[in-house]
């Protein structure tokens, strides 16, 4: 399903994020900084990324219509404690989603160098969704359907294409990941949880999903040859493990 292509998508990635941060962490310093992106550990422009999607479905084709039937589905199976799950994924976009799956102790207040990490990773998610939502303007379900009943905040703004809370909870499991890859398993089955609940909410397709893991692959693609986010993501992962318990020398696999 959407796991086995995932993980065997990021087999590179996480190889290729190994290689260069053993490589090139140590040799970099803060004055290499690209002095036009600060906040950024990438330019989005030059990827091109509305090259790598294809339009949305038409709102008349028979995949839209297929997308909002498997929406009413969602919307009669779901259950009030899936709701309450989905709602709180709406309201948080940070790495500490993954709190479920690295304990109580996993939080912001005991990890502020990963929390800076998490904040700058959701920058990318924002520079890189928010002109392609522009781009392809579509409408969100509800706008389409007036009988589906979403249970998250409503954007009157046609913006379902992609789906920002699924290329933020993509790129958040990829980086952490990198920081505790004993637990990738874990950590990629809850981005697929958190970004399906986008759907349990009544606010987004699946197209719209499957868009966000297709950009994501070529953001963080991009972010592991950054070494503004290797050093970054060195920092995190040493605040991290010494917070969980774990070996501070990461053996990646």
């Amino acid at each position: 399903m959407r796991q086995k292509n995932l993980v065997a998508n990021l087999i590179v990635l996480f190889a290729s994020a190994s290689l260069f941060g053993q490589n090139s962490v140590a040799t970099e310093t803060p004055s290499k900084t690209s002095s036009s992106h600060t906040d950024h550990y990438i330019d989005p422009l030059p990827l091109h990324l509305s090259l790598i999607l294809s339009p949305p479905p038409a709102r008349d084709s028979a995949t839209a219509a297929a997308e909002l039937t498997e929406l009413h589905r969602i919307e009669a199976a779901r259950t009030p404690a899936q709701i309450a799950q989905a709602q709180a994924d709406d309201s948080e976009e940070d790495i500490f989603v993954f709190e479920t799956v690295l304990g109580p102790g996993f939080t912001a207040e005991a990890l502020p160098i990963t929390a800076s990490l998490s904040a700058r990773v959701r920058k990318e998610e924002s520079a890189a969704g928010n002109p392609l939502k522009k781009v392809y303007h579509r409408p969100r379900p509800y706008q389409v359907d007036s009988t589906l009943h979403p249970v998250c905040p409503l954007n009157p703004e046609p913006t379902s294409y992609p789906s920002g809370h699924s290329l933020s909870g993509y790129l958040l499991a990829f980086t952490l990941v990198q920081l505790v890859p004993e637990k990738r398993q874990q950590i990629l089955d809850r981005a697929d949880e958190y970004v399906h609940n986008r759907l349990i909410c009544g606010v987004h397709y699946a197209s719209d999903i499957e868009a966000s893991r297709r950009v994501a692959y070529a953001i963080f693609g991009s972010m592991v040859a950054s070494p503004d986010f290797q050093r970054d993501l060195a920092a995190a992962r040493e605040e991290t493990r010494r917070k969980l318990g774990l070996p501070l020398a990461v053996s990646q696999q």
